[in-house]
Protein backbone atom coordinates (compact mmCIF):
# COMPACT_ATOMS: atom_id res chain seq x y z
CA UNK A 1 0.00 0.00 0.00
CA UNK A 2 1.16 3.56 -0.66
CA UNK A 3 0.06 6.86 0.91
CA UNK A 4 -0.45 9.95 -1.21
CA UNK A 5 -1.49 13.41 0.10
CA UNK A 6 -4.54 13.46 -2.18
CA UNK A 7 -5.20 9.83 -2.88
CA UNK A 8 -4.72 8.52 0.64
CA UNK A 9 -3.99 4.81 0.90
CA UNK A 10 -3.86 3.21 -2.55
CA UNK A 11 -3.20 -0.34 -3.68
CA UNK A 12 0.16 -0.29 -5.50
CA UNK A 13 -0.86 -3.28 -7.60
CA UNK A 14 -3.53 -1.32 -9.42
CA UNK A 15 -3.36 -0.47 -13.09
CA UNK A 16 -2.57 3.15 -12.31
CA UNK A 17 0.73 3.57 -10.48
CA UNK A 18 0.19 6.62 -8.28
CA UNK A 19 3.82 6.74 -7.17
CA UNK A 20 5.08 7.44 -10.67
CA UNK A 21 4.82 10.59 -12.71
CA UNK A 22 2.97 8.88 -15.53
CA UNK A 23 -0.03 6.59 -15.72
CA UNK A 24 -0.03 3.34 -17.70
CA UNK A 25 -1.79 5.17 -20.52
CA UNK A 26 0.89 7.91 -20.51
CA UNK A 27 -1.46 10.66 -19.29
CA UNK A 28 -0.19 12.97 -16.52
CA UNK A 29 -1.00 12.19 -12.90
CA UNK A 30 -2.10 14.58 -10.21
CA UNK A 31 0.54 16.88 -8.74
CA UNK A 32 1.92 15.81 -5.37
CA UNK A 33 1.40 19.17 -3.71
CA UNK A 34 -2.39 19.34 -4.06
CA UNK A 35 -4.62 20.13 -1.11
CA UNK A 36 -6.01 17.60 1.33
CA UNK A 37 -8.13 14.92 -0.36
CA UNK A 38 -11.05 14.74 2.12
CA UNK A 39 -11.78 18.46 1.76
CA UNK A 40 -11.54 18.38 -2.03
CA UNK A 41 -13.57 15.20 -2.27
CA UNK A 42 -16.32 16.56 -0.03
CA UNK A 43 -16.58 19.68 -2.18
CA UNK A 44 -16.60 17.60 -5.38
CA UNK A 45 -19.39 15.31 -4.18
CA UNK A 46 -21.45 18.25 -2.94
CA UNK A 47 -21.30 19.98 -6.33
CA UNK A 48 -21.94 16.75 -8.16
CA UNK A 49 -24.93 15.83 -6.00
CA UNK A 50 -26.55 19.14 -6.88
CA UNK A 51 -26.31 18.18 -10.57
CA UNK A 52 -27.76 14.75 -9.77
CA UNK A 53 -30.68 16.46 -8.04
CA UNK A 54 -31.50 18.13 -11.35
CA UNK A 55 -31.08 14.78 -13.09
CA UNK A 56 -33.86 13.52 -10.81
CA UNK A 57 -36.11 16.35 -12.00
CA UNK A 58 -35.47 15.31 -15.61
CA UNK A 59 -36.35 11.71 -14.73
CA UNK A 60 -39.56 12.87 -13.04
CA UNK A 61 -40.62 14.45 -16.33
CA UNK A 62 -39.50 11.33 -18.21
CA UNK A 63 -41.84 9.14 -16.17
CA UNK A 64 -44.63 11.71 -16.12
CA UNK A 65 -44.64 12.04 -19.91
CA UNK A 66 -44.60 8.25 -20.20
CA UNK A 67 -47.44 7.42 -17.80
CA UNK A 68 -49.77 10.40 -18.21
CA UNK A 69 -52.00 8.24 -20.43
CA UNK A 70 -53.03 6.35 -17.28
CA UNK A 71 -54.39 9.57 -15.75
CA UNK A 72 -55.93 10.64 -19.08
CA UNK A 73 -57.76 7.29 -19.16
CA UNK A 74 -59.85 8.39 -16.16
CA UNK A 75 -61.07 11.48 -18.04
CA UNK A 76 -62.38 10.16 -21.34
CA UNK A 77 -59.15 9.46 -23.25
CA UNK A 78 -60.28 5.99 -24.39
CA UNK A 79 -63.79 7.09 -25.26
CA UNK A 80 -62.74 10.17 -27.25
CA UNK A 81 -60.37 8.12 -29.40
CA UNK A 82 -62.82 5.25 -29.79
CA UNK A 83 -60.64 2.58 -28.17
CA UNK A 84 -62.05 -0.90 -27.68
CA UNK A 85 -60.82 -4.21 -26.25
CA UNK A 86 -57.09 -4.24 -25.50
CA UNK A 87 -56.25 -1.17 -27.55
CA UNK A 88 -55.32 0.85 -24.45
CA UNK A 89 -52.97 -1.96 -23.36
CA UNK A 90 -51.39 -1.88 -26.83
CA UNK A 91 -50.95 1.88 -26.47
CA UNK A 92 -49.01 1.25 -23.25
CA UNK A 93 -47.01 -1.61 -24.76
CA UNK A 94 -45.98 0.11 -28.01
CA UNK A 95 -43.90 2.68 -26.15
CA UNK A 96 -41.55 -0.07 -24.95
CA UNK A 97 -41.10 -1.41 -28.46
CA UNK A 98 -39.54 1.90 -29.43
CA UNK A 99 -37.73 1.90 -26.10
CA UNK A 100 -36.02 -1.41 -26.84
CA UNK A 101 -34.67 -0.31 -30.21
CA UNK A 102 -32.81 2.73 -28.88
CA UNK A 103 -31.21 1.94 -25.53
CA UNK A 104 -28.09 -0.02 -26.47
CA UNK A 105 -27.13 2.08 -29.55
CA UNK A 106 -27.77 5.27 -27.58
CA UNK A 107 -25.46 4.31 -24.73
CA UNK A 108 -22.70 3.34 -27.14
CA UNK A 109 -23.05 6.76 -28.77
CA UNK A 110 -23.11 8.44 -25.35
CA UNK A 111 -19.93 6.66 -24.32
CA UNK A 112 -18.06 8.32 -27.19
CA UNK A 113 -19.45 11.83 -26.69
CA UNK A 114 -17.70 14.65 -24.86
CA UNK A 115 -20.93 16.49 -24.04
CA UNK A 116 -23.52 13.95 -22.81
CA UNK A 117 -25.43 16.87 -21.27
CA UNK A 118 -26.14 18.28 -24.74
CA UNK A 119 -27.13 14.88 -26.12
CA UNK A 120 -29.53 14.04 -23.28
CA UNK A 121 -31.05 17.52 -23.30
CA UNK A 122 -31.71 17.36 -27.05
CA UNK A 123 -33.46 14.02 -26.64
CA UNK A 124 -35.50 15.49 -23.82
CA UNK A 125 -36.68 18.35 -26.04
CA UNK A 126 -37.69 15.81 -28.69
CA UNK A 127 -39.83 13.69 -26.35
CA UNK A 128 -41.41 16.85 -24.88
CA UNK A 129 -42.47 17.92 -28.37
CA UNK A 130 -43.99 14.48 -29.01
CA UNK A 131 -45.88 14.71 -25.70
CA UNK A 132 -47.33 18.06 -26.73
CA UNK A 133 -48.37 16.55 -30.08
CA UNK A 134 -50.33 13.91 -28.15
CA UNK A 135 -52.72 16.67 -27.12
CA UNK A 136 -53.85 17.00 -30.74
CA UNK A 137 -54.26 13.34 -31.76
CA UNK A 138 -57.60 12.73 -33.52
CA UNK A 139 -57.54 8.93 -33.60
CA UNK A 140 -56.23 5.89 -31.76
CA UNK A 141 -53.78 5.06 -34.55
CA UNK A 142 -52.29 8.56 -34.43
CA UNK A 143 -51.76 8.15 -30.68
CA UNK A 144 -50.19 4.73 -31.28
CA UNK A 145 -47.75 6.25 -33.79
CA UNK A 146 -46.69 9.02 -31.39
CA UNK A 147 -46.34 6.64 -28.43
CA UNK A 148 -43.94 4.49 -30.42
CA UNK A 149 -41.67 7.43 -31.17
CA UNK A 150 -42.03 8.72 -27.61
CA UNK A 151 -40.48 5.48 -26.38
CA UNK A 152 -37.86 5.65 -29.14
CA UNK A 153 -36.61 9.01 -27.83
CA UNK A 154 -37.26 8.54 -24.09
CA UNK A 155 -35.10 5.39 -24.11
CA UNK A 156 -31.96 7.50 -24.37
CA UNK A 157 -32.35 9.04 -20.94
CA UNK A 158 -32.47 6.44 -18.19
CA UNK A 159 -29.65 4.08 -19.27
CA UNK A 160 -27.64 7.15 -20.25
CA UNK A 161 -28.20 8.78 -16.86
CA UNK A 162 -27.22 5.61 -14.99
CA UNK A 163 -24.06 5.25 -17.08
CA UNK A 164 -23.26 8.91 -16.44
CA UNK A 165 -23.53 8.35 -12.68
CA UNK A 166 -21.18 5.38 -12.91
CA UNK A 167 -18.53 7.66 -14.42
CA UNK A 168 -18.55 9.99 -11.39
CA UNK A 169 -19.30 7.85 -8.32
CA UNK A 170 -17.43 4.97 -6.71
CA UNK A 171 -19.09 1.63 -5.98
CA UNK A 172 -19.80 2.42 -2.33
CA UNK A 173 -21.45 5.70 -3.39
CA UNK A 174 -23.36 4.50 -6.41
CA UNK A 175 -26.27 2.65 -4.77
CA UNK A 176 -27.54 5.74 -2.96
CA UNK A 177 -27.19 7.94 -6.06
CA UNK A 178 -29.07 5.44 -8.21
CA UNK A 179 -31.73 5.39 -5.49
CA UNK A 180 -31.86 9.19 -5.66
CA UNK A 181 -32.27 9.02 -9.44
CA UNK A 182 -34.89 6.27 -9.31
CA UNK A 183 -36.80 8.11 -6.62
CA UNK A 184 -37.76 10.34 -9.53
CA UNK A 185 -40.02 7.51 -10.66
CA UNK A 186 -41.76 7.27 -7.29
CA UNK A 187 -42.00 11.05 -6.99
CA UNK A 188 -43.43 11.22 -10.49
CA UNK A 189 -45.97 8.52 -9.65
CA UNK A 190 -46.93 10.43 -6.51
CA UNK A 191 -46.92 14.06 -7.55
CA UNK A 192 -47.64 13.33 -11.21
CA UNK A 193 -51.03 12.11 -10.03
CA UNK A 194 -51.52 15.30 -8.03
CA UNK A 195 -50.50 17.50 -10.96
CA UNK A 196 -52.71 15.50 -13.31
CA UNK A 197 -55.59 15.85 -10.88
CA UNK A 198 -55.17 19.64 -10.87
CA UNK A 199 -54.93 19.94 -14.65
CA UNK A 200 -57.78 17.55 -15.38
CA UNK A 201 -59.99 19.15 -12.76
CA UNK A 202 -59.43 22.80 -13.69
CA UNK A 203 -58.81 23.01 -17.45
CA UNK A 204 -61.58 20.82 -18.79
CA UNK A 205 -63.36 22.73 -21.58
CA UNK A 206 -60.89 25.63 -21.57
CA UNK A 207 -60.63 27.04 -25.12
CA UNK A 208 -62.89 24.20 -26.20
CA UNK A 209 -60.40 21.41 -25.41
CA UNK A 210 -61.07 18.44 -23.18
CA UNK A 211 -59.07 17.98 -19.98
CA UNK A 212 -56.85 15.12 -21.16
CA UNK A 213 -55.63 17.19 -24.13
CA UNK A 214 -54.55 19.93 -21.73
CA UNK A 215 -52.75 17.31 -19.65
CA UNK A 216 -50.45 16.33 -22.51
CA UNK A 217 -49.90 19.92 -23.64
CA UNK A 218 -49.06 21.39 -20.22
CA UNK A 219 -46.76 18.55 -19.16
CA UNK A 220 -44.98 18.60 -22.53
CA UNK A 221 -44.43 22.36 -22.33
CA UNK A 222 -43.06 22.06 -18.80
CA UNK A 223 -40.63 19.36 -19.98
CA UNK A 224 -39.26 21.66 -22.70
CA UNK A 225 -38.48 24.37 -20.14
CA UNK A 226 -36.58 21.88 -17.98
CA UNK A 227 -34.80 20.41 -21.02
CA UNK A 228 -33.41 23.77 -22.09
CA UNK A 229 -32.11 24.36 -18.54
CA UNK A 230 -30.53 20.89 -18.51
CA UNK A 231 -28.09 21.87 -21.28
CA UNK A 232 -26.10 23.96 -18.76
CA UNK A 233 -26.83 22.03 -15.57
CA UNK A 234 -26.33 18.32 -16.31
CA UNK A 235 -22.75 17.08 -15.78
CA UNK A 236 -20.57 15.73 -18.56
CA UNK A 237 -17.78 13.18 -18.00
CA UNK A 238 -14.91 13.76 -15.51
CA UNK A 239 -12.52 14.02 -18.47
CA UNK A 240 -14.53 16.90 -19.95
CA UNK A 241 -13.48 20.35 -18.64
CA UNK A 242 -16.19 21.72 -16.34
CA UNK A 243 -16.52 25.34 -15.27
CA UNK A 244 -18.36 24.26 -12.12
CA UNK A 245 -15.33 22.33 -10.82
CA UNK A 246 -12.02 23.71 -9.60
CA UNK A 247 -8.84 22.27 -11.17
CA UNK A 248 -8.19 20.17 -8.05
CA UNK A 249 -11.74 18.82 -8.07
CA UNK A 250 -11.53 18.05 -11.78
CA UNK A 251 -8.32 16.08 -11.32
CA UNK A 252 -9.67 14.26 -8.30
CA UNK A 253 -12.84 13.33 -10.19
CA UNK A 254 -10.73 11.63 -12.87
CA UNK A 255 -8.43 9.95 -10.38
CA UNK A 256 -11.31 8.55 -8.31
CA UNK A 257 -12.54 6.67 -11.35
CA UNK A 258 -9.01 5.51 -12.15
CA UNK A 259 -8.79 4.04 -8.67
CA UNK A 260 -12.18 2.41 -9.06
CA UNK A 261 -11.30 0.48 -12.22
CA UNK A 262 -7.74 -0.33 -11.17
CA UNK A 263 -7.54 -4.12 -11.20
CA UNK A 264 -4.53 -6.42 -11.05
CA UNK A 265 -3.58 -7.39 -14.62
CA UNK A 266 -2.39 -10.93 -14.03
CA UNK A 267 -2.74 -12.15 -17.56
CA UNK A 268 -3.75 -10.92 -20.97
CA UNK A 269 -7.34 -11.77 -21.78
CA UNK A 270 -8.57 -12.30 -25.37
CA UNK A 271 -11.69 -10.20 -24.82
CA UNK A 272 -9.61 -7.11 -24.01
CA UNK A 273 -9.28 -6.46 -27.75
CA UNK A 274 -13.03 -6.67 -28.30
CA UNK A 275 -15.41 -3.73 -28.25
CA UNK A 276 -17.42 -3.02 -25.13
CA UNK A 277 -20.62 -4.08 -26.89
CA UNK A 278 -19.10 -7.38 -28.02
CA UNK A 279 -17.77 -8.08 -24.54
CA UNK A 280 -21.21 -7.47 -23.09
CA UNK A 281 -22.94 -9.65 -25.67
CA UNK A 282 -20.72 -12.68 -25.00
CA UNK A 283 -20.85 -12.37 -21.20
CA UNK A 284 -23.57 -14.71 -19.89
CA UNK A 285 -23.92 -12.57 -16.75
CA UNK A 286 -25.36 -9.74 -18.83
CA UNK A 287 -28.11 -12.04 -20.09
CA UNK A 288 -28.73 -13.53 -16.66
CA UNK A 289 -29.12 -10.11 -15.05
CA UNK A 290 -31.19 -8.97 -18.03
CA UNK A 291 -33.69 -11.76 -17.45
CA UNK A 292 -33.65 -11.04 -13.71
CA UNK A 293 -34.51 -7.38 -14.22
CA UNK A 294 -37.05 -8.42 -16.86
CA UNK A 295 -38.84 -10.41 -14.14
CA UNK A 296 -38.65 -7.45 -11.76
CA UNK A 297 -40.23 -5.28 -14.46
CA UNK A 298 -43.03 -7.82 -14.90
CA UNK A 299 -43.65 -7.82 -11.16
CA UNK A 300 -43.81 -4.01 -11.28
CA UNK A 301 -46.21 -3.75 -14.21
CA UNK A 302 -48.86 -2.57 -11.74
CA UNK A 303 -47.10 0.82 -11.62
CA UNK A 304 -48.42 1.70 -15.09
CA UNK A 305 -51.97 0.94 -14.02
CA UNK A 306 -51.73 2.40 -10.51
CA UNK A 307 -54.51 4.98 -11.05
CA UNK A 308 -56.73 2.19 -12.38
CA UNK A 309 -56.03 0.04 -9.30
CA UNK A 310 -56.71 3.01 -7.05
CA UNK A 311 -60.02 3.57 -8.86
CA UNK A 312 -61.14 0.00 -8.00
CA UNK A 313 -61.81 1.28 -4.46
CA UNK A 314 -64.82 3.12 -5.81
CA UNK A 315 -63.83 6.76 -5.46
CA UNK A 316 -64.12 9.48 -8.10
CA UNK A 317 -61.42 9.97 -10.72
CA UNK A 318 -59.98 13.00 -8.91
CA UNK A 319 -59.96 11.26 -5.53
CA UNK A 320 -58.39 8.14 -7.05
CA UNK A 321 -55.52 10.20 -8.45
CA UNK A 322 -54.98 11.89 -5.08
CA UNK A 323 -54.90 8.51 -3.30
CA UNK A 324 -52.03 7.40 -5.55
CA UNK A 325 -49.59 9.81 -3.90
CA UNK A 326 -49.08 8.45 -0.32
CA UNK A 327 -47.94 4.91 -1.31
CA UNK A 328 -45.30 6.34 -3.64
CA UNK A 329 -44.11 8.90 -1.09
CA UNK A 330 -43.45 6.05 1.35
CA UNK A 331 -41.80 4.04 -1.43
CA UNK A 332 -39.46 6.94 -2.16
CA UNK A 333 -38.40 7.23 1.48
CA UNK A 334 -37.80 3.48 1.69
CA UNK A 335 -35.62 3.57 -1.44
CA UNK A 336 -33.20 5.97 0.22
CA UNK A 337 -32.95 3.92 3.42
CA UNK A 338 -32.56 0.54 1.73
CA UNK A 339 -30.09 1.75 -0.93
CA UNK A 340 -27.92 3.54 1.61
CA UNK A 341 -27.88 0.52 3.92
CA UNK A 342 -26.98 -1.67 0.94
CA UNK A 343 -24.00 0.59 0.17
CA UNK A 344 -22.81 0.61 3.77
CA UNK A 345 -23.08 -3.15 4.30
CA UNK A 346 -21.89 -4.09 0.81
CA UNK A 347 -24.87 -6.44 0.44
CA UNK A 348 -27.10 -6.44 -2.62
CA UNK A 349 -28.96 -9.78 -2.53
CA UNK A 350 -30.93 -9.39 0.70
CA UNK A 351 -31.69 -5.75 -0.08
CA UNK A 352 -33.35 -6.96 -3.30
CA UNK A 353 -35.18 -9.91 -1.76
CA UNK A 354 -36.63 -7.90 1.14
CA UNK A 355 -38.62 -5.40 -0.98
CA UNK A 356 -39.77 -8.20 -3.31
CA UNK A 357 -41.18 -10.14 -0.34
CA UNK A 358 -43.00 -7.03 0.90
CA UNK A 359 -44.43 -6.57 -2.60
CA UNK A 360 -45.59 -10.19 -2.64
CA UNK A 361 -47.41 -9.54 0.63
CA UNK A 362 -49.19 -6.61 -1.01
CA UNK A 363 -50.25 -8.73 -3.99
CA UNK A 364 -51.62 -11.41 -1.66
CA UNK A 365 -53.63 -8.86 0.33
CA UNK A 366 -55.15 -7.47 -2.89
CA UNK A 367 -56.06 -11.00 -4.01
CA UNK A 368 -57.71 -11.96 -0.73
CA UNK A 369 -60.15 -9.08 -0.24
CA UNK A 370 -62.13 -6.28 -1.86
CA UNK A 371 -62.28 -4.35 1.42
CA UNK A 372 -61.45 -0.71 0.67
CA UNK A 373 -59.04 -0.18 3.59
CA UNK A 374 -57.16 -3.44 2.96
CA UNK A 375 -56.86 -2.82 -0.77
CA UNK A 376 -55.46 0.63 -0.12
CA UNK A 377 -52.99 -0.89 2.37
CA UNK A 378 -51.95 -3.35 -0.34
CA UNK A 379 -50.93 -0.43 -2.57
CA UNK A 380 -48.42 0.69 0.08
CA UNK A 381 -46.91 -2.80 0.16
CA UNK A 382 -46.79 -3.05 -3.64
CA UNK A 383 -44.96 0.28 -3.92
CA UNK A 384 -42.10 -1.28 -1.91
CA UNK A 385 -41.54 -3.75 -4.74
CA UNK A 386 -39.93 -1.01 -6.82
CA UNK A 387 -37.12 -0.63 -4.26
CA UNK A 388 -35.73 -3.95 -5.53
CA UNK A 389 -35.04 -2.41 -8.95
CA UNK A 390 -32.93 0.34 -7.34
CA UNK A 391 -30.57 -2.12 -5.67
CA UNK A 392 -30.58 -4.46 -8.67
CA UNK A 393 -29.33 -1.71 -10.94
CA UNK A 394 -26.57 -0.85 -8.47
CA UNK A 395 -25.62 -4.56 -8.53
CA UNK A 396 -25.32 -4.38 -12.32
CA UNK A 397 -22.98 -1.38 -12.08
CA UNK A 398 -20.86 -3.15 -9.45
CA UNK A 399 -20.51 -6.29 -11.53
CA UNK A 400 -19.31 -4.58 -14.74
CA UNK A 401 -17.41 -1.65 -13.24
CA UNK A 402 -13.97 -2.70 -14.52
CA UNK A 403 -14.53 -1.58 -18.12
CA UNK A 404 -16.16 1.72 -19.05
CA UNK A 405 -17.25 0.69 -22.54
CA UNK A 406 -18.48 -2.73 -21.43
CA UNK A 407 -20.36 -1.13 -18.54
CA UNK A 408 -22.13 1.25 -20.93
CA UNK A 409 -23.16 -1.61 -23.20
CA UNK A 410 -24.14 -3.90 -20.31
CA UNK A 411 -26.35 -1.27 -18.68
CA UNK A 412 -28.11 -0.57 -21.97
CA UNK A 413 -28.61 -4.26 -22.84
CA UNK A 414 -29.85 -5.18 -19.37
CA UNK A 415 -32.18 -2.20 -19.24
CA UNK A 416 -33.44 -3.15 -22.71
CA UNK A 417 -34.31 -6.65 -21.50
CA UNK A 418 -35.84 -5.14 -18.39
CA UNK A 419 -38.02 -2.78 -20.41
CA UNK A 420 -39.16 -5.68 -22.58
CA UNK A 421 -41.00 -6.89 -19.50
CA UNK A 422 -43.43 -4.01 -19.85
CA UNK A 423 -44.36 -4.99 -23.41
CA UNK A 424 -45.94 -8.30 -22.47
CA UNK A 425 -46.97 -7.36 -18.93
CA UNK A 426 -49.02 -4.43 -20.26
CA UNK A 427 -51.53 -7.10 -21.32
CA UNK A 428 -51.85 -8.78 -17.92
CA UNK A 429 -54.09 -5.97 -16.68
CA UNK A 430 -57.09 -6.16 -19.04
CA UNK A 431 -60.28 -4.46 -17.93
CA UNK A 432 -62.06 -7.82 -18.09
CA UNK A 433 -59.95 -9.04 -15.12
CA UNK A 434 -61.01 -6.07 -12.99
CA UNK A 435 -61.89 -4.87 -10.49
CA UNK A 436 -60.22 -7.65 -8.46
CA UNK A 437 -57.39 -8.34 -10.96
CA UNK A 438 -56.65 -11.64 -9.19
CA UNK A 439 -54.97 -13.17 -12.24
CA UNK A 440 -52.80 -10.10 -12.69
CA UNK A 441 -51.59 -10.21 -9.11
CA UNK A 442 -50.82 -13.92 -9.36
CA UNK A 443 -48.57 -13.28 -12.37
CA UNK A 444 -46.75 -10.55 -10.41
CA UNK A 445 -46.20 -13.00 -7.52
CA UNK A 446 -44.76 -15.65 -9.85
CA UNK A 447 -42.43 -13.11 -11.45
CA UNK A 448 -41.20 -11.96 -8.02
CA UNK A 449 -40.50 -15.51 -6.85
CA UNK A 450 -38.62 -16.35 -10.06
CA UNK A 451 -36.56 -13.18 -9.66
CA UNK A 452 -35.56 -14.13 -6.10
CA UNK A 453 -34.40 -17.55 -7.33
CA UNK A 454 -32.28 -16.02 -10.11
CA UNK A 455 -30.72 -13.50 -7.73
CA UNK A 456 -29.73 -16.33 -5.36
CA UNK A 457 -28.03 -18.27 -8.18
CA UNK A 458 -26.16 -15.15 -9.30
CA UNK A 459 -25.04 -14.40 -5.74
CA UNK A 460 -23.65 -17.91 -5.38
CA UNK A 461 -21.70 -17.51 -8.64
CA UNK A 462 -20.16 -14.19 -7.54
CA UNK A 463 -19.31 -15.69 -4.15
CA UNK A 464 -17.35 -18.48 -5.83
CA UNK A 465 -15.55 -15.92 -8.03
CA UNK A 466 -14.48 -13.98 -4.92
CA UNK A 467 -13.27 -17.17 -3.22
CA UNK A 468 -11.25 -18.13 -6.29
CA UNK A 469 -9.67 -14.65 -6.47
CA UNK A 470 -8.74 -14.79 -2.79
CA UNK A 471 -7.22 -18.26 -3.15
CA UNK A 472 -5.12 -17.16 -6.14
CA UNK A 473 -3.88 -14.06 -4.30
CA UNK A 474 -2.86 -16.17 -1.31
CA UNK A 475 -0.92 -18.62 -3.48
CA UNK A 476 0.86 -15.91 -5.49
CA UNK A 477 1.36 -13.54 -2.58
CA UNK A 478 -0.56 -10.73 -4.27
CA UNK A 479 -2.38 -7.88 -2.49
CA UNK A 480 -6.18 -7.94 -2.38
CA UNK A 481 -7.75 -7.01 -5.71
CA UNK A 482 -11.24 -6.56 -7.09
CA UNK A 483 -14.15 -8.22 -5.28
CA UNK A 484 -17.77 -8.50 -6.40
CA UNK A 485 -20.44 -7.21 -4.06
CA UNK A 486 -22.90 -9.89 -3.02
Amino acid sequence: MSDHPLLGSVDCSSRYDVTSSRRSDDSPTLPLDVIDRPITEKSLLHKLDLRVAFLVLVYIMNIMDRYNVAAARLHGFEEDLGMTGNQFNTLISILYVGYLLTQAPSNMILHRMKRPSLYLSSCMIAWAAITMCMSAVPTYHAALFLRFFLGFVEATFFPGAVFLLSQWYKKNELGLRIAVLLCGSSISNAFGSLIASGILGSLDGTLGFTAWRWLFFVEGALTIVIAVSAIWILPDFPSTPSIWLSPDEQMLAKRRMEEEVAVVERESKPEENLSGLTQALIDWRVWWLGVTLHLIACSQSFTIFFPTLSATMGYSATASLLLCAPPWILGTATSFVVARHSDITGDRFWHIVGPLLVGIAGFMIAISTMNTAMRYLSLFFMAQNTVAFVVSLAWVMDTFSQSQSKCAAAVALINTMSSAGFISSSYIWPSSWGPSYVNSYLICILASVACIAMCWVFREHLSRCNEAAEAEENVLGLPKGFRYLL
